[in-house]
């Protein structure tokens, strides 16, 4: 193949820098300054040392290629017309309503694995797909990450950062464009590019600090990234922003704007070119792993035994290890408490300790489910908080991950409430298209673990610390969307809409309440979203009150989705939501229960009150 020249790689640059500029002139909005910063270095990554088969974008073989500052989105797809994939028609309908060049890229485009923009990410993920490559598939493929400035300012950042250098990925390059301005000014470092190099050599990083508008020195530092071994390189470019036209060119209040007079601009950049890039082709594609290697037998759990649910998801998740060659486990050190211990032991190769850096354990997840992998990632509930950032982008990037959050509630008991997760129901319902589970015994964990790997998009389980009594058979069958009626009668005054630990409260209630002749119907409503809301619409029918008792927040958890079932104009029913409005403190998990008012005893004398209420009307 031809090897370009210095003067015909600086041209190319210069056809990107044009290109970013006339797409952020035909939206009349746009990043051009920050796409004309890392033009150069684009462009060398193009021409020379970037493998990838555009026509094959699902080739196992190509290397990755994440822009983390996604907002200069105008470079990305200056490259893709460089190499013919987008022509100069497509280019200019950036940011249009039905154009797939959106402001900040999305996989919409095939050629684009993860959706970029919230600052911090692409590292992260990319540290993801490099242990993938590294670990699982010993395929010779290259992740580089385009990353600027300002966003090494983010603490993900520095949790990739300490991760890569610890797996040794010598398989991921960070680039990082250092054009000395933000988006209000000045970054916090400017161009001091050894600021830069001394913290991520204290993680273990291999460094180089160049001009980034050398080509011939962007070429040798990523040649000498691709031949270093044991560790991973940041390639710390000094460029200027809006490099090439004298107006904008390293000038404040310029960011995030279309240049003041586009035609001016090109024709200063040397006018519109039309450079075709041959990129190089990847090796022949490895063989791919198996997604499936023998029958899933999941553990069977018998009526009457008291289990754990964390205990039940870590013997499924290390049953399903044992079905599907697919699937990996993460967690944040707390393998011991999620039970993802179980799947450490019986398949270490694919198990992969995060520690405690959550943002980076999702962010992983993100990366492996780019290479086809099925990951379940696992934390503390509470904990999973933190990363709600990447659980939101993972939707965005259209990811299919699972992820499992134990130590749910107050039921945990004496551990108080920093270990409480009471908010993540909310927050996983707020994620688009995603779904969100609470089991309530072991036989259901472990069928809706195996359910889990079969669904698309962001998947939440939700298990619990204490034991809690196996209610339904090894055979019973659970669909996500669905819910189980445990108690029901003709005569049924009020329905208890419960799951996870408050449906054994629940039904302990139903129990004290029959002796006193109030008949009450229990429903477990396993499936929080979707909601199976043709279940509550004929409870509430045929019962005209509804009670909700969760171990969460009473905002945006059970409650809320019961709610939203009767939200399409249908009548109403009395609806009483018992949550978690205390503050918890240290004490005993039934102790816990009974202070939050969701134990049996505040079931019970919720609905007498509802049924006193009822009959003086």
């Amino acid at each position: 193949m031809r090897r370009e020249s210095a003067l015909e790689l600086a041209d190319l640059g210069q056809q990107l820098r044009v290109d970013a500029v006339r797409a952020a002139a035909a939206a009349n909005s746009g990043h051009p300054t920050s796409s004309m910063s890392a033009a150069d270095l684009a462009a060398v990554l193009l021409a020379r040392h970037l493998r990838y088969a555009f026509d094959r974008p699902d080739h196992p073989g190509n290397d990755r290629l994440i822009f983390s500052k996604g907002h200069a989105s105008p470079l990305l797809y200056a490259m893709y017309r460089a190499v013919g994939v987008v022509d100069d028609e497509q280019l200019l309908t950036f940011r249009r309503r039905d154009s797939l060049l959106e402001g900040h890229p999305t996989p919409r485009l095939p050629w684009v694995d993860v959706a970029t923009g919230s600052l911090g990410q692409g590292l992260p993920v990319g540290v993801g797909m490099a242990l993938a490559g590294k670990r699982l598939e010993q395929d010779p493929f290259r992740v580089w990450v385009l990353s600027g400035d300002s966003e090494m300012a983010e603490g993900s950042v520095w949790e990739a950062a300490e991760h890569a250098a610890y797996e040794h990925l010598d398989n991921l390059t960070l680039i990082v464009d250092v054009n000395r301005l933000g988006q209000r000014g000045p970054t916090r470092h400017g161009w001091d590019l050894d600021a830069y190099a001394r913290r991520l050599k204290a993680f273990g990083w291999h460094t180089i600090e160049i001009d980034g508008h050398d080509v011939e020195a962007v070429d040798a530092a990523f040649a000498e990234a691709t031949a270093t071994l044991g560790q991973p390189t940041a390639i710390i470019a000094r460029t200027h922003k809006g490099r090439g036209v004298a107006q904008v060119e390293d000038q404040e209040g310029q960011h995030g704007k279309p240049l003041p007079d586009a035609d001016a601009a090109i024709e200063e950049l040397g006018g519109p070119r039309f450079v075709r890039v041959e990129v190089t082709a990847p090796p022949t594609a490895p063989s791919r792993r198996k997604a499936d290697n023998g029958h899933l037998e999941l553990p069977r759990f018998e009526l009457g035994d008291s289990v754990a649910t964390r205990d039940a998801y870590g013997q499924a998740l290390a049953a399903l290890g044992s079905a599907r060659e697919d699937v990996v486990a993460l967690d944040g050190e707390v393998g011991d408490s999620t039970r993802t211990e179980f799947f450490a032991k019986d398949h270490p190769e694919r198990y992969f300790e995060c520690y405690i850096a959550e943002q980076q354990l999702v962010a992983a997840a993100v990366g492996f489910q780019t290479r086809g992998y099925v990951p379940f990632a696992s934390s503390f509930a509470a904990f999973l908080t933190r990363a709600h950032d990447f659980v939101r982008m993972a939707a965005v990037s259209r990811a299919d991950i699972n992820l499992v959050g134990s130590h749910a509630g107050v039921s945990i008991g004496q551990d108080g409430p920093s270990q409480m997760g009471l908010e993540d129901l909310a927050m996983f319902r707020s994620v688009h298209g995603s779904t969100v589970l609470y089991p309530c015994d072991a036989n259901q964990t472990a069928q809706l673990v195996a359910a889990m790997a079969e669904l698309s998009g962001v998947r939440y389980l939700r298990t619990g610390r204490g034991d809690a009594p196996v209610i339904y058979g090894p055979e019973e069958e659970f669909r996500p969307g669905g819910s189980k009626v445990l108690r029901s009668t003709d005569q049924d005054r009020v329905t208890v809409v419960a799951a996870g630990v408050t449906v054994h409260e629940a039904l302990s209630a139903g129990e004290l309440l029959g002796q006193e002749g109030i008949a009450v119907r229990v429903i477990d409503l396993y499936s929080v979203k979707p909601v199976d809301a043709d279940t509550l619409r004929t409870a509430a029918e045929e019962t005209g009150c509804l009670v909700t008792v969760e171990d969460h927040r009473v905002e945006g958890g059970i409650g809320d989705a019961v709610a939203e079932a009767f939200a399409d104009g249908r009548p109403v029913p009395r609806l009483v939501r018992l949550g978690v409005r205390n503050m918890p403190a240290s004490a005993s998990p039934e102790e816990q229960l009974h202070l939050a008012g969701i134990d049996a005893e505040s079931i019970a004398a919720a609905v007498r009150l509802l049924v006193e209420r009822a009959v003086v009307r």
